[in-house]
């Protein structure tokens, strides 16, 4: 018989082979791994390549630091209410004379339904309006409006403290470093 060890003691085990499982349970292999009964397992050898630490992780890191990145950004939005998704809307179409609901999903990479909301609050703020669209009259195309655009000067400065609190521990030559690197990465990945 085989058992699992949670937190040093052995858990037996039900299923085909070790009696029957209760009514609608997995009788799938678990994701814990398996030992064989012993009273003291071996210790996990911490030099092990999957054992790095979190830090090491390249991938791990960029995910912290877009929550850090979220969580600056939407302090500062905060007062007026907006969050950071509908601030790259914002900017985005300052890019543009409109976009299309659908191009606005793809473009940002956000779920066609979050869209529909986040251009409703942009609405409601008078920051953002739905216009017929000029190739199709059933369609409306996304716009920014001048209190949009006035929103996006006004804020500008304090996107850029949130920036730079972010990236406080860099020079200016390995931010720019680090920004261009990021660019490449996301002309890639992100396209």
């Amino acid at each position: 018989m085989t058992s699992i060890v949670v937190a040093d003691r052995p858990v037996r085990q039900t299923g085909p082979g070790h009696g029957t499982a209760p009514p609608g349970a997995s009788t799938r292999e678990p994701a814990i791994a398996r030992q064989p009964d012993v009273k003291n397992p071996a210790p996990i050898d911490a030099h092990e390549p999957w054992m790095r630490g979190l830090h090491a992780d390249s991938g791990y890191l960029l995910y912290r630091l877009g929550l850090r990145s979220g969580q600056l950004f939407n302090a500062f939005l905060q007062e007026s209410g907006l969050r950071m998704r509908h601030y790259a809307l914002l900017r985005f179409l300052a890019t543009s004379r409109g976009a299309l609901q659908r191009e606005l999903s793809t473009s940002l990479g956000y779920d066609p339904s979050a869209i529909v909301g986040l251009v409703d609050d942009l609405e409601k703020l008078g920051f953002a309006e739905r216009r017929p669209s000029p190739d199709d009259r059933r369609s409306r195309i996304v716009a920014l409006t001048e209190a949009g655009r006035a929103f996006l000067r006004d804020s500008d400065e304090a996107g850029l403290r949130a920036t730079d609190e972010l990236l406080g521990p860099l020079n200016p030559d390995e931010r720019e470093t680090l920004h261009a690197l990021l660019l490449r990465i996301a002309e890639d990945g992100l396209n």
